[in-house]
């Protein structure tokens, strides 16, 4: 296959603990285009793998490492093999910069900002509010920072999205000697719901009050009133609110106290417990994966899978308070965009506020003719509207690095 010159490029990001996804765009005449993408897995265990494509699929590089050079492969020796590849791939041209995931943007970031150094050190401060993602979304940064020191870079924020939110949606309700350091409810999933926001308008949405349904592996809800969040179901950290693949979602603070009293579980414990064996898998016994559990005969399987839609429907109805009434709710990301039943589930669950599904739409959402990607899932005479809308959170954060390179507002 014949690579199409381009004339500038953008690599996004996004790094997670044993992985490093990355996508390439060409930037042809101010429209960001996607050229490559792919990801390596396994890093720092005994079998490595890089695979990288183009959009139509079609492998352009692919590598494996095993044994102590798997195991000696972290997010640095990593970074720097993606950056060499990508170099050999452009066809004589430069990376213009780079945009990065980054899950925590605490108080400090609520907007996409470059990095540097200090920038850098700032954010590592946040680790304590996001474990298990701030550190390893950082690290490649700080290889190219080492590497390419002249290289512009950008970090994109999953919680500033949500800053528009207005303080009674942050509050906890804790003594101000703890809240004043920072505690309170930040919201994640941004850069999927501004995405999502910026796609409203064309379905005659822009105005409107949205519920945003973001069901993946870790999976949140966002209350959205005229394209600005004002609630989320995830807070201070990205284990609270829906139960997900591995996470537990919001528990009642006192099961951890009766974790830590009777069954003498640690921080790190309760830790492993909360962000990696509960959720869909600790419920089933069986897979995080709701492909898995959907086709599953055993009653544990059904029981995660009806758990995570009644728990989607009790929330769904919070942010509609929130909201002050419904418009209509947007399902997107890998469960929300794949799985009818869940689909079909949570609309049954929010038939009360005016959501009547359309059965056959929403079995096979490709013949409903979708509208810009977009699919309406929802009866005609549905009072309240749901759709499927793709998102694109690499998209939304090469938009946003090319508008911090080119200094546009």
């Amino acid at each position: 296959m014949r690579r199409r010159k381009i004339s500038n490029a953008i690599i996004v990001i996004n790094a997670g603990s044993s992985s490093i996804k990355f996508s390439l765009f060409a930037d042809e005449t101010r429209q960001l285009e996607l050229f490559l993408k792919g990801q390596i897995e396994g890093l720092r265990t005994d079998n490595a793998h890089f695979i990288a494509r183009h959009p139509a699929g079609d492998v352009v590089g692919e590598r494996r490492w095993t044994g102590a050079e798997a195991g000696a492969f972290d997010h640095d020796a990593a970074t720097r093999f993606l950056m060499g590849f990508i170099n050999t791939h452009l066809e004589g041209h430069t990376v213009e910069a780079v945009g990065h995931r980054i899950v925590h943007g605490g108080g400090d970031f609520t907007a996409p900002a470059a990095l540097d150094a200090a920038v850098l050190d700032r954010l590592a401060t946040f680790v304590p509010l996001a474990p298990l993602h701030q550190r390893h979304n950082l690290a490649p940064a700080r290889s190219i920072l080492a590497s390419t020191p002249g290289l512009f870079q950008v970090g994109c924020f999953d919680t500033a999205f949500h800053a528009t939110q207005p303080p009674l949606a942050q509050a906890f309700a804790l003594p101000a000697e703890i809240t004043d350091r920072g505690v309170r409810r930040y919201g994640f999933h941004g850069l999927s719901y501004e995405y999502i926001a910026g796609q409203l308008p064309a379905l005659g949405l822009g105005g409107a009050k949205v519920v945003v349904a973001h069901l993946g592996n870790g999976a949140s809800l966002c209350a959205i009133d005229a394209g600005r969040s004002v609630a989320s179901t995830m807070g201070f950290t990205a284990v609270e609110g829906l139960p997900m693949g591995t996470r537990s979602g919001t528990l009642d603070p006192g099961v951890l106290l009766y974790l830590m009293d009777e069954m003498h579980m640690g921080p790190r414990e309760l830790e492993k417990l909360l962000y990696q064996r509960s959720g869909l898998l600790g419920v089933s016994g069986i897979s995080s994966d709701m492909r898995t559990l959907e086709t599953s005969p055993e009653p544990r399987a059904k029981l995660a899978v009806d758990l995570f839609t009644y728990r989607i429907g009790r929330e769904i109805g919070s942010l509609a308070a929130a909201l002050g009434g419904l418009d209509a709710l947007v399902f997107t990301a890998g469960i929300g965009e794949h799985s009818a039943g869940v689909r079909e589930a949570v609309c049954h669950h929010a038939a009360w506020l005016g959501v009547e599904l359309d059965g056959a739409a929403n079995a096979r959402p490709e013949d409903a003719r979708p509208e810009d990607g977009a699919t309406r899932i929802s009866a005609p005479g549905s009072r309240v509207a749901a759709w499927i809308v793709p998102t694109d959170e690499e998209q939304m954060i090469a938009r946003h690095t090319r508008r911090l390179l080119t200094g546009a507002t």
